[in-house]
């Protein structure tokens, strides 16, 4: 069974170490990744903090944004020092920030670049180096070049590919726009595993649903979630069970609420703000009667001023209330 069976995106603002330790106890299976961290960033900035992880949270990866293979394989060798289980390299973001340091998305124009970047790394660490990269750029629509970009990349020993199933198209379009517009192409992933089967190759984008996600292991090695993690977290509490056959760590949503508890009670003592820590946890009751009162205690900037950790008994309380009188009404 492939260890990159079922992955939670690197999403920027949203997979911080707090957003990934909530992860981690809703599920002991799902490979986790970092924000995205570039080089130089890494190389010149504040990288105990940027590095920083709680050893509970493996399998976890680092996901490096840049394109330059000796300042790769030097931040490469920071992460595997600081106890990450992969590096990333970063070949999908389309944002214009991040094609100004031509890296990200644009690198895909340039396999032989990517294939010295994974090999420096390569030589730099011992643990897995992998790729995470669209499968075309633009409007071309040719099969051909992300068939080729793999395999170029593949012969400078990378043996996982997340590919995310849109175009990037690098003008005209957001981030945000480049998540949705360009078309989904799941066929062409497939594509891919039957040209390169020797390849782990783990599909991204559009997945929301664990039906839709569980029929694509039919024909990949694993698949790859996003916004979906982070928008209703309790999704996780379901992945071990459905793609490793094990328990799940959590039974309900206010059991995953109490284990969180200490970590909040302990990074807050740190100096850590409320509200960043409480983050993660914002979608954890969506769907459910209480949901919304649930998401305004835990951004209320008063309260949380007011009431600090404490916030969470409050929310619960709201919660409850609300399931309560939404069973009376029935």
């Amino acid at each position: 069974m492939s260890p990159h069976r079922f992955c939670v995106a690197p999403m920027l603002d949203l997979t911080d170490r707090h957003c990934r330790h909530f992860h981690r106890l809703l599920s002991r299976r799902a490979r986790l990744y970092t924000e995205m961290v570039t080089t130089g960033a890494l190389l010149h900035g504040p990288r105990e903090r940027l590095l920083r992880f709680d050893e509970t949270q493996h399998p976890v990866a680092l996901q490096l944004g840049g394109s330059e293979p000796h300042e790769l394989a030097q931040a490469a060798r920071l992460g595997e020092r600081a106890g990450y289980d992969e590096i990333d390299l970063n070949c999908g973001c389309p944002s214009e920030r991040v094609q100004r340091g031509a890296f990200g998305a644009c690198l895909m124009a340039e396999p032989g670049l990517v294939a010295d970047c994974v090999r420096a790394m390569r030589d730099a660490v011992g643990i897995p180096v992998t790729v995470k990269h669209r499968i075309g750029l633009d409007r071309v629509e040719d099969y051909g070049f992300v068939r080729d970009f793999v395999g170029t990349v593949a012969q400078a020993g990378c043996e996982v590919f997340i590919v995310h199933a849109r175009n990037a198209w690098l003008k005209g379009l957001s981030p945000r726009e480049n998540r949705t517009v360009p078309p989904l192409r799941y066929e062409t992933v497939a594509r891919l595993k039957r040209d390169f089967p020797d390849l782990a190759i783990v599909l991204n984008g559009g997945l929301r649903d664990h039906g839709t996600a569980l029929a694509q292991l039919a024909r990949l090695d694993g698949v790859m979630i996003g916004r979906e993690a982070c928008e209703n977290p309790w999704m996780l509490a379901e992945v071990d069970e459905r793609y490793f056959g094990e328990p799940a760590p959590c039974a309900s949503r206010e059991e995953a609420v109490e284990a969180m508890r200490p970590y909040v009670l302990r990074e807050a003592a740190a100096g850590e703000p409320v509200r960043a820590l409480l983050r993660p946890m914002l979608g954890l009751f969506n769907g459910l009667p209480g949901a919304r009162g649930w998401r305004r205690a835990l951004s209320d900037a008063a309260l949380l001023a007011a009431e600090g950790p404490r916030v969470l008994d409050l929310a619960l309380r709201a919660t409850r209330v609300s399931r309560v009188r939404t069973a009376e009404l029935q």
